[in-house]
């Protein structure tokens, strides 16, 4: 686990959203469970607000970072810090 994402579960976890379910998958992944009632697309829509919300609370050094939502039935991916390839491919 990369500090990084270290620090953002840390982060998240604070948080206190109840019934989510916060991960690490691998080195650059976060996965991030919600309970299947919650919204997908209300989720969607305010990730990026959220995530530069709760980003002035992070003072490592900054990596990509994917974070993985789903709520049991659909899900969706919001990279931060994207790469090259992620940019090239669509992200």
């Amino acid at each position: 686990m990369s500090a990084y994402q270290d620090k953002w579960i840390e982060v998240l976890e604070a948080a206190g959203l109840e019934g989510w379910k916060i991960e690490a998958v691998d080195e650059y992944d976060i996965l991030v469970e919600m309970p299947n009632v919650s919204d997908l697309k209300i989720v969607r829509d305010n990730v990026p607000q959220v995530i530069a919300a709760f980003s002035l609370d992070i003072d490592v050094p900054k990596d990509r970072l994917r974070f993985i939502f789903k709520n049991g039935n659909e899900g969706f991916d919001y990279i931060l810090n994207p790469s090259q390839e992620d940019l090239e491919s669509g992200g």
